[in-house]
């Protein structure tokens, strides 16, 4: 069961257990997605406009990318930025999952509302998120610009490219985007928490026992609602993917254009005049097929995990 639940047999999850099943549920997730992933990035970060009439970009479909990628970069290329990207993974699932169950419980202990309702997991979802945001911020750009970097590599590793960032462009280069970030990842997680909520009472209605559904319908219910979630904010997942990139001037190589903006307002601005607003949604096809199967998959290994603690515990 996602979320504190007074009614469920055993003793409640700890703070631990949470973020040792959730680092453990996005480590998992991460090596099954991160294809879709670097595509996702490769397309959010063309400047090209879009259009029906005749491909635009490089990258202008979701099999010609990856047919692209394969055959200039090799197979492993759809992997870069992957040890990053794992770090992210296991920190931000560690803490959101962790800061979820503890504000849900919080909710019902200290409020009179029920830690298992929707409008609750949705608000507690969106906190948690925006913690998990603040602490994995960097590790997030670091795996943008490993995603985003073709052949010749301009990082070699993670260490090089930390120096080499800070060095160039400051510490404050490594929280490039956080505005947009916040402001796109309270609504989606929140969102994520709402529909997973609503879709699981839909197809198994809580038990007194308080044990959840089948894992299957922890699958299909986490796809569904990272779909809908996805969709609703995607853009500015866009707009933070820009500005992570802002002067990375080996992008160039990749997708002929780089923009540098001077801050969120600037960088929407620019997208619209020049991309027109098909612009904010470039990249969507493989971010939905992505937040499918990674909210999917994320709520699937959690709720797996700690199935799997408490049979322990039993």
């Amino acid at each position: 069961m996602v979320g504190y639940d007074p009614g469920a047999q055993g003793a409640a999850l700890s703070p631990e257990e949470a973020a040792l099943a959730g680092s453990a549920a996005g480590m998992v997730t991460r090596a099954l997605i991160s294809p879709l992933d670097v595509i996702k990035i490769r397309f959010q970060l063309q400047i090209e406009r879009v259009s029906l009439l005749r491909p635009a970009g490089k990258y202008w479909g979701l099999f010609q990318a990856s047919r692209c990628i394969y055959s200039e970069e090799g197979l492993s290329a759809f992997w870069k930025g992957h040890i990053p990207a794992q770090l992210l993974s296991i920190c931000f699932g560690a803490v959101q999952f962790a800061s979820f169950e503890f504000l849900t419980e919080a909710v019902h202990k200290s409020t009179a509302y029920d830690s298992q309702t929707a409008g609750v997991h949705f608000v507690c979802g969106g906190l948690a998120a925006c913690s998990a945001t603040v602490v994995c911020q960097p590790l997030d750009t670091l795996r943008t610009r490993f995603a985003a970097q073709g052949e010749p590599k301009v990082y070699r590793n993670l260490r090089h490219a930390v120096s080499t960032m800070c060095r160039s462009e400051g510490v404050q280069t490594f929280y490039r985007g956080l505005s947009p970030t916040l402001m796109a990842v309270f609504p989606y997680a929140g969102l994520q928490f709402f529909f997973y909520k609503v879709f699981k009472n839909m197809l198994a209605p809580p038990s007194k026992s308080g044990k959840s559904g089948g894992n299957l319908q922890s699958l299909i219910c986490g796809s569904g609602a990272g779909m809908i979630s996805k969709t609703i904010t995607y853009p500015f997942d866009l707009f933070k993917k820009r500005l992570q990139v802002g002067g990375f001037e080996a992008a160039r190589l990749h997708f002929g254009q780089v923009r540098c903006y001077k801050g969120l307002v600037d960088c929407v601005v620019q997208i619209a005049k020049e991309e027109g607003v098909r612009g904010f949604f470039k990249g969507l096809s493989p971010s939905l097929v992505k937040a499918a199967l990674s909210t999917g998959f994320t709520f699937f290994w959690y709720e797996f995990f700690i199935n799997a603690m408490h049979n322990l515990k039993e």
